[in-house]
């Protein structure tokens, strides 16, 4: 329960009371402003507490988006304000600093709510200001004025706006005009029945997991079902964050669930179109890792650039000449659209993967996905490179928050900070990183399996790796040295795999990637909640990037040629890293004090 105080004499005929109570506060009536700290000292200390002006005239959705909005530690719109606990010494403060107004003035145009707003976002407290567009929220001052907002209140829909609001800003071409003009309704209708955005975020799992069984049949039905499926998860993958907007139910753990879920149903579902191959004597393992890999470091170099270019860590503002025209084609609206298309999201790429199982063959299916997500990362980090080399920022020095969030999303391990301690900080991270991932990636190419060239070129690869963050990760492109690292050990694990002609290989290296992935994803989303990379001692369990490419290389030269002992290793890899990072995320996201989000960012 949240409290709201009214911060004054009841207003005859008022509804906000009935209003404040559907929105779950418990309501206290402070006749005085004198009599604020005593009503505010009987509210328990992790509670929520909102102080509202009892002239208030507005919208119920307007009240909702200052008052009940999770992310905030302070949200405020004209006539009301709302605290949480992290907030409260702020608010207490205001209150003892004489913020209000004397008695006297009580029912004048003081509006004492918007008083301590500002007193407590000048004492250092981040006050959030929602935009309300067409919803209204006001403090009147005379009766001619309470006559106008009345009618404006009339005069707009807050259900309209909320249901339009549950949707976001900016999404997708098949997810705007194919999935949310109907899926924000049945957004409102788990919202009417209690249900909340992480249950429809499992039912979305769920159903995603049934689709990638019926692919795995390899029956024309089975991918028929399969595809119809696919497209009902992505409906309430939308549904979900819909539903977390339309009723500001956001958490950590939905967050969470949120972005690991979506990895975790396409990658399920592209082995379950492996398997279903399969049964048909077609073997697509390699394409299928192929394509998890590639839309991996696809995510990782959006991740990585906007951890470089998140406001507030460059010196200047993206100046650009690729940035300026990017600015010209967002004025023609057909270009946005087609920019986010080609870059092929998660709507259109679920679209397109859905379709194509259910009138073709999963080797299609692939090699469709693999040349869409290739022109689609070719685009986007060809541009960013272009970006980061022909802005002002590419002259400026990053902050230390920048190059500790690369620093932390390279994922080095022990070899590699053994190296960076002791070796010579050279330039050129991303060029030492480039030369490592080349050569350990030739290597595996051209090289013996059982060889040891392939064992001397992973020390080679780990060494490079640990001179190449020797030095804070603070120049033009050294974002780029996490994706590199990315794509060095997962393409090695998928080469080895494929050449040793090992029996299961190639699943099994499914695997692997996919338990390693799930601890870079869990890496990126715990940096972008603000809580920071997973503890050290994780990394070095795991062995960091260089590490675990060290392993699968001896394992490759040592066991490839011993019929299955080299698909047993890798499997047991896999589910030794699987179980320790599985463990430890979960105990983060359910006992974390992160601030609670929701992915309102790029389209996946």
């Amino acid at each position: 329960m949240s409290t709201a105080i009214l911060t004054g004499p009841p207003v005859p005929g008022s509804q906000l009371g009935p209003d404040l109570r559907t929105l779950g506060f418990d309501v206290q009536q402070a006749l005085l402003p004198d009599d604020l700290p005593r009503l505010l000292a009987e509210v328990p200390a992790g509670q929520r507490v909102a102080l509202v002006d009892p002239r208030f005239l507005g919208h119920v959705h307007a009240l909702r988006l200052a008052l009940t909005d999770p992310r905030f530690p302070a949200a405020s719109v004209p006539g009301a304000l709302t605290v949480q606990a992290e907030a409260r010494p702020a608010l207490t403060r205001a209150l003892a600093g004489g913020t209000h107004a004397p008695a006297a003035q009580v029912g004048t145009a003081s509006v004492l709510a918007d008083d301590i707003a500002a007193a407590i976002e000048a004492d250092g407290v981040a006050v959030h200001h929602p935009e309300l567009g067409s919803l209204v929220a006001t403090v009147p001052v005379d009766a001619v004025a309470a006559d106008a907002a009345a009618r404006a209140v009339a005069a707009v829909d807050d259900e309209a706006v909320r249901l339009r609001n549950a949707v976001k800003s900016r999404d997708g071409f098949f997810t705007t005009h194919f999935i949310s003009p109907y899926s924000r309704y049945i957004a409102r209708w788990c919202a009417r029945r209690g249900l909340t955005p992480n249950q429809v975020t499992t039912a979305s799992l769920i159903t995603a997991l049934i689709a990638a069984g019926c692919a795995a049949t390899g029956t024309r039905g089975g991918y028929v079902a399969a595809g119809v499926l696919l497209i009902l998860s992505f409906v309430l993958d939308c549904t979900d964050g819909q539903l977390a907007r339309y009723s500001l139910q956001y958490s950590t753990m939905g967050a969470w669930l949120d972005a690991t879920f979506d990895r975790a149903k396409e990658y399920a579902y592209y082995a379950g179109l492996a398997l279903g191959a399969a049964r048909g004597g077609d073997d697509v393992w390699a394409l299928a890792l192929g394509a998890m890999v590639l839309q991996t470091c696809r995510h990782v170099v959006d991740f990585s650039f906007n951890e470089a270019h998140v406001v507030g860590t460059d010196a200047t503002a993206n100046t650009s000449p690729t940035a300026a025209l990017s600015d010209k084609l967002d004025s023609v609206g057909w270009t946005v659209w087609v920019r986010r298309m080609i870059v092929l999201p998660i709507g259109e790429r679920w679209a397109m993967i859905a379709v194509l199982t259910a009138v073709t063959t999963p080797r299609i299916v692939f090699y469709a996905l693999l040349i869409g997500c290739a022109f689609a990362a070719c685009y986007t980090t060809a541009g960013r490179v272009l970006r980061s080399l022909t802005s002002r920022a590419s002259r400026a020095t990053r902050t230390d928050r920048a190059a500790l969030a690369l620093a932390e999303l390279a994922d080095s391990g022990p070899v590699a900070q053994l190296v960076a301690a002791r070796a010579p900080r050279i330039p050129g991270a991303p060029v030492v990183a480039a030369v490592g991932a080349v050569a350990l990636i030739a290597a595996a190419l051209t090289q013996p399996v059982g060889s040891g060239q392939m064992i001397v070129a992973a020390v080679f690869y780990a060494v490079l790796s640990g001179l190449a963050v020797a030095r804070p990760l603070k120049g033009a492109l050294d974002w780029l040295v996490p994706p590199l690292f990315r794509v060095a050990e997962y393409c090695t694990v998928l080469i080895l795999a494929a050449r040793s002609d090992v029996s299961g290989a190639l699943p099994a290296a499914f695997g692997l990637v996919g338990a390693v992935a799930y601890h870079h994803y869990d890496t990126v989303y715990r940096i972008k909640g603000g809580s920071g990379a997973p503890p050290k001692w994780l990394v070095r369990l795991i062995g960091g990037h260089e590490g675990r490419t060290l392993v699968v290389a001896v394992l490759a030269a040592v066991l490839a040629t011993r019929d299955t002992d080299f698909t047993l290793a890798l499997t047991a890899l896999a589910a030794a890293i699987a179980l320790v990072v599985l463990v430890e995320s979960i105990r983060f996201w359910v006992s974390s004090g992160a601030p609670a989000v929701h992915d309102e960012g790029e389209t996946a």
